[in-house]
């Protein structure tokens, strides 16, 4: 006798096993415990022969989401816009994000047909809405992998002394990248999100430490004298600070990512729980590691900043953060790969079923995006430049104006009769965060184009799909 299991009403109302999967019997049945199919609102039946798409913990998925590429060029930032300016407009985009984040979880519980933020778009402004959301979400993670594929690259030539092509490392790193990203289930990646997680973070930690015992970084002059050229505040240009805040959102913007991540929970009531283990510890990581790093090195902080601190402690730093480079390059390339997959076959048995058909879109899909990603990579080999790209562009797109309007969306009409304090604040602030994100996009992506166009013209800047090493990249000029 088979069962099927089916989401309770009860996650409207915040009680029971919200988004779970509730097990129900044909009437005069016994349920006897052994059930072997599933009903979700997204996936449809999942069954013991196919994938199964809800059976994933969080924090530690959420944590690699967020600290991977964009942690790597905050002490950059921090140069950019000096220390105490630095750490506030990274605390502000912190607390933004963070709301953002927890909207995700909430728009979820209470549109359990959503799976994606293109889902989300087509419910609050109809096909243009989807069509939007879901192509910038596209974009934005094959950015997000040709930046990571990029700093495999860097992490690769910093290892071997640049053994090889730098563009036979993308290769590499893309290969490597459509093999993993071909686990099918977040379920399944999450044990690589704990080893990347635990390698990045014991690289960046060994780079704080070196930098701290270190005479001087090793972009600085080696001879006479030399004290840290740290400011607490500079007076940067205005496509300068825009290219920098961009680059503090991307080290935030794995909120596009947590769409998919509470839609493949085994129980989405830990969601905000897990929120706030991430966020809390991810932005301790970054104030730390940025403020250490940026006040030993000054303006010689390298960017990706694992290369600061000598080439004997390049070799190290990289060496430890190469699987959590992978790890993330995997799951920028999953991402995209999964929801084009799960919108060619939704609706079909060929979503949960292994047929002939399931399998050549998945592999298909993920060939596709890590393909795409590579060429991206090759294109526009400045790390800085194309991590403040993808934080401007499309980064603020996903992270900002969404969820503001999101919350405006589920309480507009609700509210707007009563018109509480509560809900004029939350109308004010919902409004604030679609503004903000609208101008950190635009002049963000005005900054970061400037910016890339600057690399290419200075001696540092190398040419597309070249061979010449990347991993010696400093931000002072």
């Amino acid at each position: 006798m088979s069962h099927t299991f089916q989401v309770s009403d009860k996650a409207i109302k915040g009680d029971g096993n919200e988004l779970g999967l509730v097990p129900t019997t044909k009437e005069g049945e016994v349920y006897d415990g052994s059930d072997t199919v599933a009903r979700d609102a997204v996936f449809g039946e999942i069954t013991e022969k196919g994938p199964n798409y809800r059976n994933l913990g969080t924090v530690a998925l959420m944590m690699k989401t967020q600290i991977g590429l964009g942690v790597l060029s905050i002490p950059a930032v921090f140069d950019v816009l000096g220390l105490i300016p630095g750490v506030i407009c990274l605390i502000t985009i912190a607390v933004i994000t963070t709301w953002s984040d927890y909207m995700v979880g909430i728009f979820k519980l209470r549109h359990r047909e959503v799976y994606s933020i293109d889902d989300a778009g087509g419910l609050m402004f109809g096909q243009i809405g989807r069509i939007v959301f879901g192509t910038a979400f596209c974009l934005y993670w094959v950015f997000v992998a040709g930046s990571g594929m990029l700093g495999i690259s860097i992490g690769l030539n910093a290892v071997s002394t640049h053994g090889a092509c730098t563009a036979a490392f993308v290769a590499v790193a893309a290969i490597a990248g459509f093999l993993l990203a071909s686990i099918q289930t977040l379920g399944r990646i999450s044990w690589l999100a704990w080893v990347g997680l635990t390698c990045i973070i014991t690289a960046i930690m060994t780079l704080t430490i070196a930098v701290g015992v270190q005479d001087r970084p090793s972009a600085a002059p080696q001879t006479g004298p030399w004290v840290s050229d740290y400011r607490l505040a500079k007076s940067p240009s205005f496509a300068d600070a825009s290219s920098a805040l961009s680059s503090l959102v991307f080290a935030y913007a794995g909120t596009p990512a947590f769409f998919s991540i509470v839609s493949e929970m085994r129980d989405p009531r830990h969601y905000t729980r897990s929120l706030i283990i991430c966020q809390s510890g991810v932005t301790a990581t970054y104030i730390a590691i940025g403020c250490v790093v940026y006040y030993y090195c000054g303006s010689y902080v390298a960017s990706p900043a694992l290369g600061s601190a000598g080439a004997v402690m390049k070799k190290v730093c990289y060496g430890f953060a190469m699987p959590g480079l992978l790890v993330t390059t995997t799951l920028v390339i999953h991402l995209p790969s999964k929801y084009i997959f799960v919108r060619l076959l939704r609706g079909s048995k060929h979503l949960t079923q292994p047929t002939f058909l399931h399998w050549g879109i998945w592999f298909g899909c993920n060939f596709s995006i890590a393909a795409v990603a590579y060429i991206i990579a090759s294109s526009i080999p400045v790390f800085g430049g194309l991590v403040s790209l993808i934080g401007a562009l499309l980064g603020t797109l996903l992270s900002f104006q969404p969820m503001g309007c999101m919350w405006l969306y589920d309480n507009w009409r609700k509210g707007k009769a009563e018109r509480t304090t509560k809900w004029r604040l939350m109308v004010w602030w919902s409004i604030f965060v679609v503004v903000s994100g609208s101008f950190l996009m635009i002049a963000g992506t005005y900054g970061s184009i400037v910016g890339i166009i600057d690399s290419y013209k200075a001696s540092g800047g190398s040419a597309a799909f070249s061979c010449a090493d990347n991993s010696n990249s400093v931000g002072h000029q």
